[in-house]
């Protein structure tokens, strides 16, 4: 990996692993719509320029029905199963240890949806074992030492299975569409969803004026998490190609869990301890290809 390359990796790494302990600053202070509806807005003021100058969103436009797909399964369901996850019902750390498993999910869809066959390797199967086991132990030695809701778990998971999904529709039924055009038009699409909850209850409940954490936090799941995120990755794509890129997942979850436990005092519990390695090593071989 190139200099330019080890950068931008480092850099979509922080960038993707900052939102979790975001969410948690905002829930304090604003509803779920209106947290997912400021990180959409943002991004696609952002975006939508670059993918106009990229040639991207008019043929974006014209697979309207793709983009639909794509922002449920990608933003409207996810961001609010995460951001909802995370008020109160689990910590940041999980939340992001969890969204780790979506290399799990992408395996069967490559196989039965894409076509790929390359995906039944040994290895790669012997990672899905791997990562399950790691989710399995995480959760089941939580759920009997500590107040862990198995409930919200699934629901995060249901979240990194909507993350699976997404990619894969949209390189299958919209190959000649730039993702940019596709991104930038689907965060345009969820902010219309979210407008009307977002305005009707933007503070979360008890809150009269919110903090100015609250709104830094609104800014930086904006600017940072989404607009700048999604910038960065596509140049890292251009860098060292995207089965490399999606490498970024494990940076990610580290990321999250070290600021959840330096800024939100969140605990490391026995399951992640045990769980986590595994779900880094199992991912590490499911999201690889091999010869």
């Amino acid at each position: 990996m190139s200099r330019r390359g080890l950068l931008l990796f480092l850099a979509a790494g922080v960038a993707w692993g900052l939102p979790y302990m975001f969410i948690r600053f905002a829930d304090r202070d604003f509803s779920v719509p209106m947290i997912v509806f400021s990180r959409v807005l943002i991004g696609s003021i952002v975006l939508i320029p670059l993918a106009l100058k990229r040639g991207a969103l008019i043929p974006a436009l014209k697979r309207w029905r793709v983009v639909l797909v794509f922002a449920l399964l990608e933003m409207v369901g996810p961001w609010w199963l995460i951001t909802s996850a995370e008020n109160g019902h689990i910590t940041s750390g999980l939340a992001g240890l969890l969204i780790a498993t979506v290399p799990f999910f992408s395996i069967p869809i490559a196989f039965f949806y894409m076509g790929d066959k390359s995906v039944t390797h040994p290895k790669t199967l012997i990672g899905l074992v791997i990562g399950f086991l790691g989710v399995f132990v995480l959760v089941g030695i939580d759920a009997v030492t500590t107040n862990l809701d198995v409930g919200w778990v699934l629901l995060v998971i249901l979240a990194a299975i909507g993350y699976s999904i997404a990619p894969a529709v949209a390189a299958k039924m919209a190959p000649e569409v730039h993702s940019s055009g596709i991104i930038s038009l689907s965060m345009a699409v969820v902010a219309l969803i979210y407008v009307g909850p977002a305005l009707t209850q933007p503070l979360a409940p008890g809150v009269t004026t919110p903090s100015a954490m609250g709104w830094v936090s609104l800014a930086v799941l904006g600017v940072v998490c989404s607009a700048a995120a999604f910038v960065i990755f596509f140049a890292l794509i251009k860098e060292i190609g995207s089965a490399r890129a999606t490498l970024i997942t494990y940076l990610n979850t580290a990321f999250a869990i070290v600021l959840g436990i330096i800024f939100l005092a969140e605990p490391l519990t026995i399951g992640m301890a045990v769980g986590f390695p595994l779900v880094l090593v199992g991912s590490y071989f499911a999201g690889r290809k091999h010869a």
